[in-house]
């Protein structure tokens, strides 16, 4: 495989980026502007109502950010003319059809006869979004952008970032349309299509409320997901999404980038910056905040985290390796997991060590006490636990609460309020708890020795996960990036 610098491959590029007030769209931005100021034209697709409210989401949510701070101190006033020049809003949405529902008639010529490169990163990444968003954006969002790309005349390559999920050694291969990960045959997207605009009809029919609604959504995408051997609605919708991007694509040349569990910043633009809640990151505030006393799961686990800026570099680094070469099985997985694992006891064990040592400091402006999680190693087990250590003394506030006139009170809503969300968290990452998947990057891997070999700016775009340091980044990277964008 033999490809050139990335840096000048950016120059004087068309590049259209999808989900563009996304966590990974952010700082792909940013990395285009800092390392390559002469790239022609970014569009950037997010959803608006108009060119004025997407311009204000460009301020509030994407140049507004810490993420950007060095780029304006390289460049000063001018940061603004160069955002002005360099970037196009394009105010639509993935889940309409083969415009995105870009409404300006000229701005979608001017798109299909430029642009170079699309790199579609949209997506709802909540486990138990509603079966028709989900479904919508991650699975027929996928196959909208894809139908776009097809008619840029001058396109180079298609970048979809997709997600990985199946048990054991899981392989950089393709999902074929129809494939289940518990080899349950009749699954056909078109159908599952019908079946929620069939469900949505009925519940309104019936008179449901929007909030009636939107559960019956949740509820009916974590079952249709079960069937088929998905554990969520998430990665369900975006597997199914693979499915037609990998059916359909003909001879574009189409890159699938699957990354792990993304967390903060590594190196750059600078390290630790994250934005949300992001998975484990669930945990690290609910302990942080002595919220998380107690779990379920395999302590000794694999957790496979990956930096967000080592993914960005991997989807940059493809997407210059496969410009105008289209390949059959162009599948990379951006993990740890084979080549630096990183285990729920270095996770537990760092926590531990960084809240005691720097706690979060409470509403009542004292420290947060944190101590050892207990960890349950079964489903019977934690519930065990928690009805002996928690529900019965929650029963207790609650009938002393009302015996006292609601003395209590504070207590009991503090415990309930600490109950709920220990269960809350555990339903919803059950089956990532002892989930013993691998993710094989071997391809990844032939890319990082093809952009050595190619003499490639390696220190520039470096993604290889055996560099880190896990203790390092999580104690004095992670933990206080997390504190520091997450907290609240």
């Amino acid at each position: 495989m033999e490809f050139g610098s990335v840096v000048q491959f950016l120059e004087d590029k068309t590049i259209l980026i999808t989900g563009a007030t996304g966590f990974l769209a952010k700082i792909l931005l940013e990395k285009i502007l800092r390392v390559q100021p002469k790239v022609k034209k970014i569009y950037l697709l997010l959803r608006a109502a108009d060119a004025k409210s997407a311009s204000q989401r460009l301020q509030n949510e994407v140049i507004g950010k810490d993420l950007f701070r060095i780029l304006k101190e390289k460049w000063g006033e001018n940061l603004n003319s160069i955002v002005t020049k360099k970037i196009v809003l394009v105010p639509g949405d993935i889940s309409y059809e083969d415009d995105l529902g870009v409404k300006d008639s000229n701005l979608r010529e001017e798109m299909w006869s430029q642009l170079d490169v699309v790199v579609n990163l949209a997506a709802t990444t909540n486990f138990d979004e509603g079966y028709d968003v989900a479904l919508g954006i991650n699975t027929m969002g996928a196959k909208h952008v894809l139908c776009f790309a097809k008619k840029c005349v001058r396109l180079k390559v298609l970048v979809h970032v997709s997600t990985g999920e199946r048990a054991g050694l899981i392989l950089e291969t393709p999902y074929g349309v129809g494939d289940t990960l518990n080899g349950v045959c009749g699954l056909d997207i078109d159908e599952e299509k019908k079946l929620v605009d069939q469900k949505l009809n009925e519940l309104q029919a019936e008179g449901a409320t929007a909030e009636a609604i939107k559960d019956a959504m949740k509820d009916m995408g974590m079952e249709r997901a079960k069937v088929y051997g998905w554990p969520n609605t998430y990665v369900f919708t975006k597997a199914m999404g693979e499915m037609l991007v990998g059916h359909l694509k003909e001879d574009l040349s189409v890159v699938i980038i699957r990354p792990t569990i993304v967390t903060s910043t590594y190196k750059e633009p600078f390290p630790g910056w994250v934005e949300g809640v992001r998975t484990i990151d669930s945990l690290a505030v609910g302990y942080g905040k002595g919220r998380l006393t107690c779990f379920l799961g395999d302590i000794t686990g694999i957790v496979d985290v990956i930096p967000a800026d080592m993914v960005v570099n991997a989807i940059t680094v493809a997407m210059v390796a496969h410009a105008n070469r289209p390949y059959e099985n162009a599948i990379y997985q951006v993990g740890s997991s084979v080549r630096n694992p990183m285990r729920y006891t270095n996770l537990q064990d760092c926590g531990f060590n960084y809240f005691t040592n720097k706690p979060w400091i409470g509403k009542d402006g004292r420290p947060v006490k944190v101590g050892r999680v207990k960890v349950l190693s079964s489903m019977a087990s934690f519930h065990r636990y928690m009805a002996i250590r928690y529900l019965i003394l929650l029963k207790g506030l609650e009938l002393a609460n009302t015996a006292f006139c609601h003395f209590f009170e504070d207590k009991y809503s503090d415990l309930n309020r600490k109950i709920k969300f220990v269960m809350k968290l555990v339903e919803l990452y059950r089956p990532y708890l002892f989930f013993q998947g691998v993710f094989d990057d071997l391809n990844t891997e032939k890319l990082r020795m093809a952009a050595r070999e190619n003499n490639l700016e390696t220190d520039m775009f470096y993604f290889d996960p055996k560099t880190i340091d896990w203790e390092d980044y999580l104690t004095n990277i992670h933990f206080p990036g997390v504190v520091k964008y997450v907290f609240k």
